[in-house]
């Protein structure tokens, strides 16, 4: 691997630690800015990971941190904001996409791999979609001769410790009748060591240059069926029944306002488009997409989400 200098943003989420995990197991030096490097205990372990603790929303930080990378990875994203007006989500998206490439062209790195979603759209329906599309328009405008960007649009991203499969694990515990809002919300859920494994190829290819890449899994499903399948792989039996669409807006407007917002009229406005890939790049990049059966049986087990850290580093090896 040529690049073996990396600065990770959002190295410290889901996917990040997947990523920083697989890239110290190639030896590469991964440095992670966060604003709380006291924790994470997880990443520490980690021989050839760093974490800085410092502000990625500061520019004159992100011109020093990057200074003597060879690479810069963003992973920052924010499925709902404190507000409901936008704001929060073009701060996180937006707003740091252009801080980033500033800070590239002023530290000198010349290689940026950058995370959006599928469905990023400067004319999407919910702030979510447009401000990802918004900055993938940054990236196209600022990208040159100089700056070799990739940007990345996964479906929605399941594995251990993820945020998708286990907080409908969570509520079907509790709810043994479950209200969906948009059942028929179609999706193409993606194992995150296949995302993974898509950012380790692209980073030394050069055809990857100023590309998008498409990534999904390997079966398209409604919400309700992926709500169904996460229920019989947990051995509950639970009703779910799907919302008609003035109840589910209705669900939208409660749930805007529930401690940690579990549910918001902008994740509604999302779900008014199909998270489906147009062309799955997993295969144009050789890589075999991993499906729901394969993973999501093994971390909703008795055996619990603890403790599977290491496995799925030997898993993502592959």
């Amino acid at each position: 691997m040529n690049y073996r200098s990396i600065c990770l943003l959002g190295g410290t989420g889901f996917v990040g630690e997947h990523l920083a995990a697989r890239l110290a197991q190639e030896g590469v030096y991964v440095k992670i800015l966060t604003r709380y490097a006291h924790g994470n205990k997880r990443l520490k372990v980690l021989p050839t990971v760093e974490l800085v603790e410092a502000n990625c929303h500061d520019p004159a930080v992100l011109e020093r941190e990057f200074r003597g990378m060879d690479a810069v990875i963003n992973l920052v994203g924010i499925l709902n904001e404190k507000g409901r007006k936008g704001e929060g989500f073009r701060h996180a998206h937006v707003e740091l996409t252009r801080k980033v490439l500033d800070a590239c062209e002023t530290a000198g790195v010349n290689r940026l791999l950058h995370m959006s979603a599928l469905g990023a759209d400067a004319s999407g329906p919910s702030h979510y979609l447009r401000s990802k599309g918004e900055a993938e328009g940054l990236i196209h405008v600022h990208s040159n001769k100089r700056l070799k960007s990739t940007i990345f649009q996964p479906s929605t991203i399941f594995g251990p410790n993820d945020s998708f499969v286990n907080r409908f694990a969570g509520l079907l515990k509790l709810l043994p009748v479950f209200p969906l809002a948009c059942p028929n919300s179609r999706m193409q859920p993606i194992y995150v060591g296949d995302v993974v494994e898509a950012f380790l190829r692209c980073l030394d290819d050069r055809s990857s240059h100023g590309r998008r890449y498409q990534l999904a899994g390997p079966d398209i499903m409604t919400l309700k069926e992926i709500v169904s399948y996460i229920a019989k792989a947990m051995g509950k039996r639970r009703l779910i029944i799907g919302l008609p669409d003035v109840l589910a807006r209705l669900q939208a407007n409660v749930m805007e306002f529930v401690p940690g917002k579990p549910f918001s009229r902008d994740n509604y406005n999302s779900l008014q488009v199909d998270n489906v890939a147009s062309d799955n790049d997993l295969e144009t990049l050789g890589i075999d997409p991993t499906s729901m059966d394969a993973v999501v049986p093994g971390y909703l087990s008795n055996s619990g989400l603890r403790g599977r850290f290491p496995e799925m580093r030997q898993h993502a090896k592959r």
